[in-house]
């Protein structure tokens, strides 16, 4: 008899290009390995201010790196990475607080559109350099996905009330007690209930591990044809 699937929740903001890499992999995983991935909009300055911890771009030599570092990632994870020009004002001055609460509100009404939502939230900041502050931005990136004008704009009035911004900051919450730092952060729940947080896109391999899956490399063969066909359409559209 197969077991049940094991519960995945993956902590991410879209002001972060690492969860961005993360978001993607276990996308593609989701229906290759035994797990039912929840994806769990949250707020990385909350967690930030929570745990003490600093952006990379505060340490000019891990700043420096992480631009490096994108580029190699760009091409290894096959995800469209480009950091945007003025990166100081979009990671330390915009911030990405609408954003997350849009996607909570979606993850609330729409939570079939999440992914899609916020692949092209990521997209927005993280490949054309675009602004996700605004919300006409935001309107512009949920049609793009998928949604109606009339419910975007419904969701986009909801991200003022009070139910989004507490449950925000209750998802918020809920990485902070499992020990999140930064983000991604994936906790991994297991059949003896006990779970592991894990932080970072780098430890998929270490993942794969407690899961007792096997791990296929960051675009496993059963995707890398779908995959081609959209990094196609999304290199035609920047």
């Amino acid at each position: 008899m197969a077991s049940l699937p094991r519960k995945l929740e993956l902590f991410y903001d879209v002001l972060s290009p690492y969860s961005w890499l993360g978001f993607e992999v276990l996308c593609r995983y989701q229906n290759i390995w035994n797990i039912n991935l929840q994806l769990r909009p949250s707020f990385i300055a909350g967690i930030m201010k929570s745990s003490g911890n600093k952006p990379p771009a505060l340490v000019p030599r891990k700043g420096k790196y992480m631009m490096t570092d994108l580029q190699h990632l760009k091409n290894f994870y096959q995800v469209p990475i480009q950091a945007p020009k003025d990166f100081f004002s979009v990671i330390l001055e915009k911030g990405s607080l609408t954003a997350m609460r849009f996607l909570t509100a979606v993850n609330m009404e729409k939570p079939e559109m999440l992914e899609k939502v916020s692949r092209e939230l990521w997209m927005r900041v993280w490949s054309r350099d675009e602004d996700i502050t605004e919300p006409q931005s935001i309107l512009t990136a949920a049609k793009k996905a998928g949604l109606s004008e009339a419910e975007a704009k419904g969701l986009l009035e909801k991200c003022s009330s009070d139910n989004v911004k507490s449950r925000l900051k209750e998802t918020t919450d809920a990485a902070c007690n499992y020990g999140a730092f930064g983000l991604p952060t994936i906790v991994v729940h297991m059949d003896d209930n006990k779970s592991h947080m894990l932080f970072g896109s780098d430890r998929m391999e270490l993942l794969a591990h407690l899961l007792g899956e096997q791990w296929l490399g960051p675009v496993p063969s059963t995707v890398k044809g779908a995959l081609g066909k959209t990094q196609a359409f999304l290199v035609s559209t920047k």
